[in-house]
């Protein structure tokens, strides 16, 4: 209790200094401050928890910064606008940097695809940036799935799928083959790479699980026609079945690594997971009436070292470990949690927050001496007093189902009769929760309720939760957003009259959806990388998979009979819009194209209905640039302020 105590004090004594210059200020920040990148975006801690590394941007300059113990700078590396997807350290000497890049195909089957590239960066020791695979001419130089990093001899190894080229006769140029990943192992120190398992075999997946000495302990093989699988160990098989979707997977070694867990459907179709010895034996299910949120592995080993639980918090197989997670989410209780990153022996954990009165916060947690230091904010500009009060809203919807969703406030109004935005999140297999959310700050700064529903089909309940979105895009789904709409308005939060809806990917076909399938509720709607067909969706999606049997069952599944599709796909209904339309859309977007916004619009046009089309060049579905996001931020809140005025 006495490192629980210790931990709020600090905390406390963080927030009063930095909210004492900024205590009464009521003029909102510029949207600046939301839309950029933060200024923080990740951290990660070495192996003995000695060193830091933090992507941040610090006078205009985006970079990799690397500090000792006593936060003394150790080394900083450049990173502009690359697309920086994650990185850890491997050991305390050398990060690993993962970022992705758009690339145009001709000749395969999607137009656009996105690719990783991963990179060793020397921290403690001179030396040049590595990329994987790059000294080899018949890989080509991105990652395709991270295996984990072990040592092995003294040495340590990163394990990636790759892609190999085939050799093209005399000349000795290489050609592209097939896009079935192989499993490598790369020596992070010597550079070299050497193959440790084949590929799928042609119209198979493959997936490993490796082991802590390096080895391949388990694989998963899946056949892309009809869904046959089979998992086995040292090559044997230990588990077989048929998920007629392809939803069956890998998910890891079990506690002792003497076991691997993996998931497949019910027969009542519900994702299960279940643990099967690699030695052989009975399949039996693994933490089956928990409701997680996420898995926790040691890093050098692939063991599963605990869970998170939705309700409970951080669960631990070691006590020790348990001891310190519970007393860590004690001090923090008040915020929004994350354990970001922790040596190995739990001694020093990497802590972030968010929530009420905190944009974005980084701590670094002692065990051995009860300390907690703050060494990083997100977005300084964003002081306590402006960033809105976050809450979870319950409702009932229409048919009964209980659900709720956020709601963010404006920064010291009163929750009484708001104009109000909805925010309904993408996926739409996700969830939002009570944590700074840049997009519904900047809208509550300018003086709107923000409302962001878990409608069904989100992940924030059970299976069977997730599972009653499936058919019901534009249905229930949509009438969810509206029940939370009229629940608001009854309980006087909000007025009915002033609503606008917003939201990016499956998030803006709700926000089309809200002015053309629905009628009367919204002044506006902002569309962000939109689905606006979801016949072509469909047809998209199942051509990229090169015409997968597995795939056209899984999208089926979801999105319900192929003769019901045109009557909840908004661009079949432009003609019905009765709301001015903001659409944005990237350019280089590979997960939904940006055919999908530039129909709608041309859609709109015949109709003769109002409408805003904007191209954000160079961007991708995830708003990864900074200028191009804050772009989008400008031109929604504009656009929502002008039709839809708070004042």
């Amino acid at each position: 209790m006495k490192v629980v105590i210790f931990f709020l004090a600090v905390f406390a004594a963080f927030f009063t200094t930095f909210a004492s210059p900024d205590a009464h200020a009521q003029e909102p920040a510029p949207l600046s401050a939301y839309g950029a990148l933060p200024e923080v975006e990740d951290a990660a801690i070495s192996s003995s928890g000695n060193n830091i590394a933090i992507l941040l941007t610090a006078h205009g300059t985006r970079q990799v910064v690397f500090f000792d113990s006593d936060m003394k700078l150790i080394r900083r590396v450049a990173a502009g606008e690359a697309k920086v997807r994650y990185f850890d350290w491997i050991g305390d000497d050398q990060l690993l940097l993962v970022t992705s890049q758009t690339e145009d195909l001709w000749g395969f089957t999607t137009d656009k695809a996105e690719f990783s590239v991963a990179r060793l960066i020397p921290v403690t020791y001179e030396g040049e940036i590595e990329t994987v695979f790059a000294k080899r001419r018949d890989l080509v130089n991105s990652v395709l799935g991270n295996y984990g990093v072990r040592k092995v001899d003294g040495e340590w190894a990163a394990y990636f799928g790759a892609i190999e080229l085939q050799r093209t006769g005399r000349t000795g140029g290489y050609n592209w083959d097939h896009g079935r990943p192989f499993l490598y192992q790369f020596g992070t120190r010597s550079g070299q790479a050497r193959r440790i398992s084949n590929s799928a075999r042609q119209d198979e997946s493959r997936d490993w699980v490796v082991d802590a000495s390096g080895n391949v302990a388990a694989t998963l093989d899946v056949s892309l026609k009809d869904g046959d699988w089979v998992l086995k160990a040292n090559d044997t098989i230990i588990a077989q079945g048929n998920e007629r979707n392809g939803r069956v997977g890998l998910v890891g070694l079990g506690y002792d690594g003497r076991s691997v867990i993996y998931s497949a459907r019910d027969e009542e179709n519900i994702s299960r997971w279940y643990e099967i010895p690699l030695a052989g034996g009975e399949a039996r299910p693994f933490l089956r009436e928990v409701d997680i949120e996420r898995l926790y592995w040691d890093e050098s080993t692939g063991h599963l070292i605990g869970y998170l639980d939705v309700e409970k918090g951080p669960v631990f197989n070691d006590p020790a470990h348990q001891k310190a997670a519970t007393g860590i989410r004690k001090a923090f209780a008040d915020f929004d949690l994350r354990m970001v990153d922790w040596s190995p022996d739990f001694k020093k954990v990497l802590v972030r927050t968010s929530g009420n009165g905190d944009s974005g916060s980084w701590f670094v947690v002692d065990l051995t001496n009860g300390k907690a230091q703050a060494i990083a904010y997100e977005r300084e500009a964003l002081t306590p007093q402006r960033v809105g009060d976050v809450s979870t809203f319950e409702f009932t919807a229409a048919d009964g189902l209980d659900m709720d969703g956020i709601l963010t406030l404006p920064p010291g109004k009163e929750a009484n009769n708001l104009p109000l935005v909805m925010l309904p999140h993408g996926g739409p297999h996700a969830h939002d929760r009570e944590q700074f959310d840049w997009w519904a700050q900047a809208f509550a700064s300018r003086g709107y309720a923000v409302f962001q529903p878990n409608f069904r089909g989100s992940t924030n309940r059970s299976q069977s939760f997730k599972l009653a979105g499936y058919g019901e895009w534009g249905r229930k789904m949509q009438t969810d957003l509206s029940d939370g709409l009229a629940a608001l308005a009854d309980k006087g939060i909000v007025d009915p009259d002033r609503a606008c809806i917003v939201g990016a990917s499956y998030g803006g076909y709700a926000a089309l959806a809200g002015v053309t399938l629905q009628q009367d509720l919204y002044r506006c709607a902002v569309a962000v990388a939109p689905v606006s067909d979801i016949s072509a969706m469909f047809n998209e999606d199942y051509r990229a998979s090169g015409g997968q049997p597995i795939t056209k069952a899984a999208l089926l599944d979801q999105l319900g009979p192929k003769d019901r599709w045109n009557d909840v796909s908004p661009r079949r209904f432009a003609d019905r819009a009765d709301a001015p339309i903001m659409l944005i859309h990237g350019k280089d977007d590979t997960v939904v194209p940006y055919s999908h916004s530039h129909k709608m619009a041309d859609a709109l046009k015949d109709a003769g209905k109002p409408y805003e089309l904007i191209a954000l060049e160079g961007e991708d579905h995830w708003l990864s640039l900074s200028t191009t996001r804050l772009q989008m931020l400008e031109a929604a809140v504009g656009f929502v302020q002008k039709h839809n005025p708070a004042d």
